[in-house]
């Protein structure tokens, strides 16, 4: 892995970073990406709706009723990354569909699967972020379903850890309750940075966890698959409003390093 950067200059206190130009480069440690080509996936979500995926090397042909209604057929980019060697998260930056993104995690073998859609709101509403997720536990058409369902966790509440993405991108996430987290920019153009935002975990399996956080300062939302078990990996996505006022989707992705965790004693956070 390429060594970090020295620098420990801090950003300046007064001048907020935007989305993307805290983005670049921040998928420099991200796993390799996978074509899956050929592929064809059908998910049924918990709320009855569908999602039809057929994939080829650099698009996918998607539809969908229900919740996810899409007026016909799209084609729209996507990138498709194995997160365990049957676990894939696949996100899809919507072309089709302004200020939009599918995020779908799936595994071959147990056939449950997760369904995000990230969306920013055509206009600010003050005290809540202006980028919006809604999720849905699906299962695919792959074979039988087997182990647990994917839902709402309050596993990594209490839990520190710092998040490298690249020699320049280091980040420490501390997770608060079941609908909050704060972080701090360690290194990077956001260093010295940091603010408490809303979050989202849902335990995929075990030790495979979906997060996502939806920040209130900049207009920006994120979709993760944090591989908290030997990998100690993580591979996400973001969308949310450039410096120029135009949507804009990212990839991100780099390693975990746990370096703590308290317990509360008693009355336990919401």
């Amino acid at each position: 892995m390429t060594m970090p950067s020295t620098d420990t200059s801090a950003a300046d206190p007064t001048s907020w970073r935007s989305y993307d130009e805290f983005a670049a480069g921040i998928d420099t440690f991200r796993l390799p990406d996978e074509t899956l080509a050929g592929t064809a996936l059908i998910l049924t979500l918990e709320a009855g709706a569908q999602l039809s995926l057929a994939f080829d090397t650099d698009t996918v042909r998607w539809s969908g009723t229900g919740v996810l209604a899409s007026d016909g057929e799209h084609a729209d980019p996507y990138e498709a990354v194995r997160a365990r060697s049957d676990v894939l998260f696949v996100h899809v930056p919507l072309t089709s569909r302004e200020h939009e993104a599918l995020s779908v995690i799936y595994s071959e073998t147990t056939h449950r699967a997760l369904v995000v859609r990230t969306r920013i709101a055509a206009t600010e509403t003050p005290g809540e972020p202006r980028v919006g997720q809604e999720f849905w536990a699906a299962v695919t058409d792959g074979g039988p379903t087997s182990g647990d369902v994917p839902g709402p966790s309050r596993d990594l509440i209490g839990k520190r850890n710092l998040y490298r993405y690249s020699p320049h991108h280091l980040y420490e996430h501390v997770y608060i309750s079941s609908d909050r987290y704060a972080w701090q920019c360690v290194q990077g153009v956001q260093r010295g940075h940091g603010d408490m935002d809303m979050s989202t975990v849902w335990k995929f399996e075990d030790g495979l966890y979906l997060f996502c956080f939806r920040e209130f300062r900049i207009a920006v939302a994120s979709v993760w698959l944090h591989d908290l078990g030997y990998a100690l990996r993580t591979t996400g996505a973001f969308l949310g409003i450039a410096g120029d006022g135009t949507a804009e989707h990212s990839r991100a992705g780099g390693h975990i390093y746990p370096i703590g965790s308290v317990t509360y004693p008693d009355v336990q956070p919401v």
